[in-house]
């Protein structure tokens, strides 16, 4: 791979994080009256319609069953990822989408049982932990760069947040447990995406099938909702961003992303979201900046550019066929 595509796979998911960053304040200027629960749900159904009009669009041969998303007769290479070679297609499928709704569900229970801070960092925290551990089962290495990058960033996630000074509900248990399964969900469909895209699946399709998977397991959490705010304009713009682009655009960035670089690395770029969420909540939302807060922005910048220094080669994804 060369150095253009490798700073063009990071611009990617840099751009994935910065518009997950963009949610909170899509929220706050949402009408009154949503819950997170089905405002998160509510975007997973959209952002996987989105991405399956993508998908469909997509050049590639149309295929029978969700095993043919890797191509069958792709050759083992020793840059595979050992996991793609024991776990067959249908499995890995099924775990990114079980992920995709479990993050929903885990965050959202975290954050309701410990606090908007506690949750946040645990959450964010922990999934680059996750997925650089779990990427060694795909033969990605933990460089020292990388270990310097990851505990920077998350050392300036926890800066800011404690900066902005956001209340909880203490230190609960079940809240913490939550908050971590929610970044061992975000490391599960990290990972599986980064497995069946070295598969030469396409990255579009992969996508898609897990929000597809995540939307009709979250289909329930709207029976109950109460969607009164769903008709109103601000709710029906509020929608339509976070699904169409907080999630349909971003996670074709983010599968661009994942085809150039390692899962890990991925996973670290992505405490960008944080940094963007507080800036646009002073910018937009005339939220404060505590000097704390502007330290955690610095350190988690700082992390990122060092995780851009330039690396060897490593090998690139196959094309789609």
């Amino acid at each position: 791979m060369t150095a253009r595509s490798t700073l063009g796979a990071a611009l990617a998911a840099l751009g994935a994080a910065m518009l997950w960053g963009t949610t909170g304040t899509a929220q706050a200027l949402g009408p009154d009256g949503s819950d997170p629960a089905s405002v998160g749900a509510t975007r997973v159904a959209l952002g996987a319609l989105v991405l399956v009009l993508l998908a469909l669009g997509s050049r590639m041969p149309q295929r029978t069953s969700p095993g043919d998303l890797a191509p069958p007769a792709a050759p083992a290479r020793p840059s595979a990822p050992r996991a793609s070679l024991s776990l067959p297609s249908p499995a890995l499928i099924a775990i990114g989408g079980l992920a995709v709704a479990t993050y929903q569900a885990c965050f959202f229970l975290g954050v309701a049982r410990t606090g908007v801070a506690v949750g946040t960092v645990v959450a964010l925290g922990a999934a680059p932990l996750f997925t650089g551990v779990l990427g060694l089962f795909l033969g990605e290495t933990l460089s020292r760069r990388w270990l310097l990058a990851t505990a920077g960033a998350v050392v300036g996630v926890v800066l800011l947040v404690a900066g902005s000074g956001s209340g909880g509900a203490g230190i609960d248990l079940l809240g913490v447990v939550a908050a971590l399964g929610a970044g061992a969900s975000y490391a599960g469909y990290t990972i599986t995406a980064r497995a069946l895209l070295l598969r030469g699946a396409n990255g579009l399709r992969v996508m898609a099938t897990f929000f597809t998977i995540g939307a009709l397991l979250l289909a329930p959490a709207l029976l109950s909702a109460d969607l009164s705010w769903l008709w109103t304009r601000s709710g029906v713009l509020m929608v339509l961003w976070l699904g169409v682009i907080a999630t349909g655009v971003s996670y074709v960035l983010f599968q661009r992303g994942l085809a150039g670089l390692p899962a890990s690395t991925v996973a670290t770029l992505s405490l960008a979201e944080p940094v963007t969420a507080t800036l646009l909540g002073v910018l937009v939302l005339r939220e404060h900046l505590s000097w704390l807060t502007a330290v955690g922005i610095v350190v988690v910048v700082l992390s990122l550019l060092v995780m851009g220094v330039r690396r060897r080669a490593r090998p690139a994804v196959p094309e789609p066929v």
